[in-house]
């Protein structure tokens, strides 16, 4: 692409975003080309995702506002955190948005003076952030932005689902209601026609989706803002136990400084063992998450899930036998 029109293109670029609306024949005038080359000129911006906007009755074209950001006026750190973030993280939840992502880096390490872009480059690579393994993120891009705009207008969805739970595929119908990162993977929350319930589906398991013309009120089934109310981590039961549990010396200390639920109280003893009180909707996830831990926990109530511990613990040592 020549150098000519580049310029020509930007513009163009920002002709369309001045708040003003302009007809091809002001355009081409503005820009002194013909018609035709105005309208080679929108299809370029249309290849490069470009949201122009036409008014049919006026005849005229526009660019939103608010697609191009204005310049922010960024302080060293955060700059700084907003491109470690971006660039250094390894296995990230983030994957979805990665494109976007990585443009975004561009496009504020552009805007950064010298000095600062090459201060903020030293630092980089001497940083790092490790995330924990997540599940395998490659391939979701297109149903997290499906998905997402489907949320945004309201729109129901059909797709094809591989169901653990139905240890099948299943086709259905929902109305996504939001999108979130939980443990180590993306879910989408809606409510599903075929359950007749607001249900939870992992995104790597949609095998197919199509967003639908129909359309639903968000508001008659939104989501409240603890989407898993008290569930351990996102699988309520609908029975709520209040759990105690006592560690061991080796482990109190990294068990207590994580905050691993909202409702989660810790008590230290003189010996360095710690006691773990915690109410919660469910034994399920949590019941997994203690055997995690080994002999350095004891299940001291309630009875239902040191019973499940126990049981679970005696099959982990008969395949050992």
């Amino acid at each position: 692409m020549s150098v000519s029109r580049i310029y020509r293109l930007l513009r163009l670029i920002t002709m369309l975003q001045s708040g003003q609306t302009f007809t091809a024949d002001e355009l081409a005038t503005e820009l002194q080309v013909s018609r035709r080359t105005v309208f080679r000129d929108m299809n370029v911006l249309e290849m490069a995702h470009i949201p122009y906007y036409f008014d049919r009755d006026q005849g005229t074209y526009r660019i939103q506002q608010h697609f191009f950001l204005a310049p922010l006026n960024l302080t060293l750190n955060e700059a700084l955190s907003l491109l470690v973030s971006v660039r250094r993280v390894r296995n990230s939840a983030l994957r979805p948005l990665a494109a976007s992502s990585q443009r975004a880096a561009l496009k504020l390490e552009s805007v950064l003076p010298s000095a600062v872009r090459q201060y903020v480059g030293e630092v980089m690579e001497k940083l790092d952030l490790v995330s924990q393994p997540v599940s395998r993120q490659e391939g979701l891009e297109d149903v997290f932005d499906r998905l997402l705009g489907a949320i945004a207008q309201g729109r129901s969805c059909r797709m094809t689902y591989i169901s653990f739970q139905e240890r099948k595929p299943i086709n259905l119908k929902i109305d996504p209601l939001r999108l979130t990162f939980v443990g180590r993977s993306w879910y989408v929350l809606g409510h599903s026609h075929l359950h007749a319930q607001r249900r939870t589906f992992k995104l790597g398991r949609i095998k197919k989706l199509t967003v639908l013309e129909d359309r639903f009120d968000p508001s008659v089934s939104s989501v409240p803002p603890e989407p898993f109310g008290q569930a351990w981590q996102m699988i309520p039961e609908g029975r709520l136990h209040d759990v105690h549990l006592h560690f061991g010396a080796k482990v109190a200390g990294n068990v207590a400084e994580i905050n691993w639920h909202a409702s989660q109280q810790v008590t230290w003893n003189a010996d360095g063992t710690m006691d773990f009180k915690v109410r919660v909707d469910g034994l399920g996830e949590i019941s997994w998450w203690v055997l995690g831990y080994g002999e350095h926990v004891k299940v001291i109530a309630p009875a239902e899930l040191a019973n499940r511990v126990c049981e679970a613990a005696q099959k982990v040592a008969s395949k050992y036998q």
